[in-house]
């Protein structure tokens, strides 16, 4: 997968995350139905409330993006803003080794 990024960001309150909570679940659950075969996808929310996404991807700058192109990313991303705390800080990652067993 040639396109690595990590996103982190806060959330105002605990109602807050628990609706991005949510709504980053409906995005797993379109990812489960269409299972794209170019993208792995890791969303973490840390104790403070606050989500690192973790996303790795396999598809050309003209091609559609398996995550951000479904009906359930544009419903997280819809309002985000009302849920954050502060600015999103998104960056370009290099993979240094990876090794991922299956967690449920």
């Amino acid at each position: 997968m040639h396109k690595r990024l990590v996103t982190r960001y806060a959330t105002k309150s605990k109602e807050a995350a628990e609706e991005n909570q949510r709504r980053v679940e409906g995005v797993f659950a379109e990812l489960e139905a269409n299972k794209p075969g170019n993208v792995s996808y890791i969303v973490l929310r840390l104790e403070d409330g606050s989500f690192v996404h973790v996303s790795f991807h396999d598809h050309g700058d003209d091609e559609v993006n398996p995550i951000s192109s479904t009906a359930a990313f544009a419903h997280f991303q819809d309002a985000h803003e009302e849920r954050r705390e502060g600015a999103v800080n998104q960056q370009k990652a290099t993979l240094v080794g990876s090794y991922i067993t299956r967690i449920e």
